[in-house]
């Protein structure tokens, strides 16, 4: 009978194949890597354990003894480890939500009306007062896995006046099954008459990846996991010179740090710049145009956005390089009134020394479904995605669906991205109206590559 070292339930326990007899036993493991045995029965059970130093004889008392035929693989073990967590987590934060409400209203209301008012009706915009929303988040991508975190958003209009366009502060604060975490902070503020607009985000992780190296040739075997901390701000400080469009200055801070490389040859791998961390602050000008009403579901309108950026040691960089971002998406209406058809084109242009962690990245629940975010990096990057969405179908309130379709590829000079081979990926998704007063949907999408296939759970559409 031969056995296998695995962690069950936070105890580290050998799961054995089955014997002979059909049976199977759990017992005790040490720090072997594994053991054989020259037999089984309730009681005392003798195994020859093997130890990469040496070898030693002794006895080890069976747990329990049952007929389970088959053997349980030791990632899907972990899997249900990981997963039962995060679901717990979500549940207990769930239900935190679900009884803070005052003791009067919880006599007035059900579990059933509880869950409606915390995911339906909450957002009060008949008024023009602040309105402050707190739930809980669970998501799944390739990158995290199974990801549970609590979301807060602060909705207002300037001057309490609802001529003016809603502004938004979120924060998000996660941990997932890959024991990443963090907090998130993103805010879109119109100043009264829409004559100011402040755009950003804020971001604190511990975040290990897979950095599978650099260009559109990059393998997908023998990648590297980065461990790493990161610090992002940018800030976009706009005024508006004429309707829909913006001009200002845009700042950006990112910092990365407690940087190490695994799962490589150290002596033979090369390592890319800044793999021993990077502090880096860019400063430029930018151009906004944006005629959404509902930056989490847009039905109709435009977003576009030209940065310009220079990042110097003379204003505390440890690389000098500089970046020029394109990002334009527009939104109509579909076949029928419920149906948006989006389109997104996106383009990045770096030139400098450029480290890993800036350069442009291919991949993640935005762009290119399916793709790892950073399975492919560089200098330049071109990508384009459509995707059609119905929301919700004719014969349901709450229940829609879309499909999409995108391509993209990396260079390492403006020269050379015209012939680099460019990726495509596609799929599919379901929907669902969580936030019925905000137009708000969550989307589970599964797209598909020529690597594999990749699936997405998340609050908001993915542009």
């Amino acid at each position: 009978m031969v056995g296998r070292v695995y962690w069950l339930a936070g105890v580290r326990v050998s799961s054995v194949c089955p014997n002979d007899a059909g049976a199977s036993a759990v017992v005790l493991a040490s720090d072997a890597g594994g053991f054989e045995s020259d037999g089984g029965a309730d009681g005392l059970i003798h195994l020859q354990v093997t130890n990469s130093k040496q070898d030693k004889d002794k006895n080890y008392r069976i747990l329990h003894f049952t007929h389970r035929p088959p053997c349980i693989p030791i990632e899907l073990i972990e899997f249900m480890k990981t997963t039962r967590k995060a679901v717990f987590c979500f549940l207990y934060i769930l239900s935190c939500c679900l009884f803070s409400v005052p003791v009067s209203a919880q006599k007035k209301t059900d579990f059933v009306t509880k869950i409606q008012r915390l995911f339906t009706d909450k957002f009060d915009d008949s008024t023009g007062k602040p309105n402050f929303l707190i739930y809980p988040t669970l998501a799944y991508t390739p990158e995290t896995k199974t990801e549970v975190g609590i979301a807060n958003a602060l909705l207002f209009y300037a001057n309490n006046d609802r001529r003016n366009r809603l502004s938004e502060i979120n924060t998000f604060y996660f941990y997932t099954a890959e024991k990443q975490y963090g907090v998130w902070f993103d805010h879109a503020i119109y100043g009264n008459e829409e004559k100011w607009f402040l755009l950003g985000k804020g971001k604190y992780q511990y975040f290990p990846i897979k950095y599978y190296g650099i260009g559109i040739g990059a393998p997908k075997a023998g990648y590297a996991v980065v461990e790493h901390s990161s610090i992002q701000l940018r800030e976009r400080v706009l005024r508006k010179i004429y309707r829909n469009i913006y001009l200002g200055a845009e700042f950006d801070f990112q910092k990365i740090y407690n940087v190490s490389f695994t799962g490589i040859d150290p002596v033979n791998y090369a390592f890319p710049l800044g793999a021993e961390g990077t502090r880096n602050v860019g400063v430029g000008l930018g151009v906004v145009y944006d005629s959404r009403k509902n930056v989490l579901n847009a039905r109709k309108g435009v977003f576009a956005e030209l940065a310009f950026l220079n990042y110097s040691p003379t204003l505390g960089s440890s690389n000098s390089f500089r970046s020029t971002q394109l990002d334009y998406r527009q939104y109509a209406k579909g076949l029928r009134k419920d149906q948006v058809l989006a389109w997104q084109a996106a383009a990045v242009f770096n030139s400098g020394n450029v480290p890993f962690n800036q350069l442009a990245l291919m991949g993640g629940d935005n762009m290119m479904r399916g793709y790892y975010l950073g399975r492919f990096r560089d200098k330049n990057m071109l990508a384009a995605q459509v995707e059609y969405r119905v929301l919700p179908f004719p014969f349901s309130s709450r229940f829609g669906t879309a499909a999409f379709l995108s391509t993209a590829t990396v260079a390492p000079s403006v020269k050379t991205i015209s012939s680099s081979p460019f990726k495509v990926a596609g799929g599919v998704g379901a929907r669902y109206l969580i936030f019925k007063s905000k137009d708000i949907f969550v989307r589970f999408d599964v797209a598909f590559t020529s690597e594999g296939s990749g699936y997405y759970f998340y609050i908001g559409e993915s542009f």
